[in-house]
């Protein structure tokens, strides 16, 4: 089953990046989360009030101690804080509290890059350079956890799909082993590619998170300037 299809998902039309959009090229795109997902506040206006917010709704009705609270909401503002710095166009994220005392958490973060001059375009081409990176430099090398290919996007196309496992600095307090799947989409009529990309450190579910994000990558769509809006939507430039 789609694990997108187990509850009613929450839709978002999201800007491009700053900078000029090439001619011709989409100006927007929209994309679903699980419903049982946020959207992680980037705004550095408002973000650590809704952050905490948002932590200590996903807590009510489970007995966790102070401390831990607020080590979550702290983490949570840096996760926020560093999408930003990134460039970041939105971050979907789950927090789940298990009756064990353990969390279940994941990112589901979407950048927007440019493939530099004179380096080549050819999806193909990119993503068996970053294979063999991945093959190379990953923890995960030689298992299962570690793949890359091409795959078929409903009315996207081909995109580029790459899982891994890898150690994170985590905020320079210690190194997490983290899974990690990625998904390229070249951005039609330029130079740009989307990048959707899914982190969890809940490693030994790996496999269901994976799920997840193809199922989140599989609403992804283009949209072009002059396309109506839908009523509620905010509108991309």
């Amino acid at each position: 089953m789609n694990p997108l299809d187990a509850q009613p998902a929450d839709e978002r039309p999201r800007l491009s990046p700053v900078g000029e959009r090439p001619p011709g090229a989409p100006a927007r795109y929209t994309l679903r989360y699980p419903s049982s997902w946020s959207h992680l506040d980037l705004d550095p206006n408002t973000r650590d009030v809704a952050i905490r917010r948002r932590v200590e709704e996903q807590a009510e009705g489970v007995d966790v101690d102070r401390e831990t609270m607020d080590t979550l909401i702290r983490d949570t503002r840096r996760s926020a804080r560093e999408a930003f710095a990134q460039g970041a166009l939105q971050v979907g994220y789950l927090l789940g509290f298990l009756q064990d005392g353990s969390t279940l958490n994941a990112t589901a973060m979407v950048l927007r890059t440019s493939i530099p001059d004179g380096e080549p375009t050819d999806l193909t081409q990119m993503m068996l350079a970053a294979g063999v990176r991945n093959s190379r430099t990953s923890v995960g090398r030689h298992s299962e956890l570690n793949r890359v290919e091409i795959m078929e996007l409903p009315e996207v196309g081909s995109v580029g799909r790459m899982t891994s496992l890898e150690d994170f600095d985590y905020f320079g307090q210690a190194t997490v082993r983290t899974a990690v799947h990625q998904v390229v989409i070249p951005v039609p009529k330029s130079r740009d590619l989307m990048v959707l990309a899914g982190t969890t450190p809940n490693i030994t579910l790996a496999d269901r998170f994976f799920d997840v994000f193809d199922a989140v990558a599989e609403t992804f769509r283009f949209h072009d300037a002059g396309e109506p809006e839908a009523a509620g939507t905010e509108n991309g430039k």
